[in-house]
């Protein structure tokens, strides 16, 4: 069984960064794409950003120009660097992969504080 773990999330100020990360517990490259959810409390699952096998990548229009997501098959990690948070990024953010079927990771709370 595949598992994705993520880390790197935090409780951090407007303005600041975080980077999650989400790691393969085998080789990725069959993937056909990979990418991050979140979920605020009340609200309905939403997808952030997400990035293809070939390395396309599609953002949400909340994120665009702040947030970018990157993959390294060779490490079996995906990454969101998340820039200029805001208290509206405040969610659990779930990582993903899509092959013959959809895998999820375990989440990693990210709080922005205003």
């Amino acid at each position: 069984q595949v598992q994705l773990v993520e880390s790197g999330g935090g409780l951090v100020q407007a303005g600041d960064s975080l980077k999650l990360s989400c790691a393969a517990s085998r080789n990725m490259s069959s993937f056909n794409s990979m990418g991050w959810y979140r979920q605020a409390p009340g609200k309905k699952r939403e997808l952030v950003a997400f990035i293809t096998k070939i390395g396309s990548t599609t953002y949400a229009d909340s994120v665009k120009g702040r947030f970018t997501i990157s993959r390294d098959n060779t490490k079996n990690t995906v990454w969101l660097q998340m820039n200029s948070l805001k208290p509206e990024d405040t969610a659990v953010y779930y990582c993903y992969a899509v092959s013959l079927t959809t895998l999820w990771g375990q989440g990693t709370q990210v709080t922005v504080s205003s």
